[in-house]
């Protein structure tokens, strides 16, 4: 037996009655309706001082003694008021611890019934069977896988080609349609008329630039 099992042993609502004390439930219901009773009692004494207040405003000066027991009950009513907002405050303080506990012992409680079924389940597994079943995904697995690289691998049948005669053969193609290019060019045909003649005064310069070049020479 589990330690939350035994931990909720005998446990349970039918447990505390039988022992005489109220359930979980029983005592939150009891502290509400005390909250709500106190909220209502501060609504009338709130109500009251108010009301006091206006009656000791009232007589003022005039009546001093009718204005004095007015701020006398109201003095009193505001303690009652003091004392219903400490008793509010102890309540709702133990309010909230008992719906904490409460919360924790029924999370408690499912969490052992969890724990329990997982118990129950796991008794019908055998864990040399769940490696063999992993180990035997895993292999189908690379096959299925195997398959598939096979499948989306493209098909080289018949292109067992010499990529260097292939290219040869296609810069031989290249050639041949650079030539015929060629041959298609029209050449401009040549002027029959005879160029003009270089003006005398150019023909003397190069003359006497030459006779420059051959003085030079012989000189050096």
């Amino acid at each position: 037996m589990s330690k939350i099992s035994k931990f909720f042993k005998g446990g349970g609502s039918a447990a505390s009655k039988g022992r005489g004390g109220p359930s979980p439930q029983e005592a939150l219901a009891r502290l509400r309706e005390t909250e709500e009773m106190l909220s209502k009692k501060q609504e009338y004494l709130e109500t009251r001082i108010e009301r006091e207040l206006a009656v000791a405003r009232q007589h003022g000066t005039r009546n001093k003694r009718a204005a004095l027991q007015a701020l006398k009950r109201k003095k009193r009513y505001e303690k009652q008021l003091n004392q219903i907002d400490g008793t509010l405050s102890t309540i709702e303080f133990q309010r909230e611890a008992l719906e904490n506990s409460h919360t924790n012992t029924e999370v408690l409680k499912n969490m052992g019934y969890a724990a329990q079924a997982m118990k129950k389940v796991h008794e019908n597994m055998d864990l040399n069977k769940i490696d063999d079943l992993m180990q035997d995904i895993t292999e189908q697995q690379d096959v299925a896988q195997e398959i598939s690289d096979a499948i989306s691998n493209r098909a080289t049948f018949g292109d067992e080609f010499d990529e260097d005669e292939l290219m040869a053969e296609l810069e031989e193609l290249e050639q041949e349609e650079l030539n015929k290019g060629m041959r298609d060019v029209t050449l401009p045909s040549v002027p029959s008329t005879s160029l003009p003649s270089r003006p005398a005064s150019t023909r003397k310069r190069a003359e006497d630039e030459d006779e420059m070049k051959k003085l030079a020479a012989w000189a050096s």
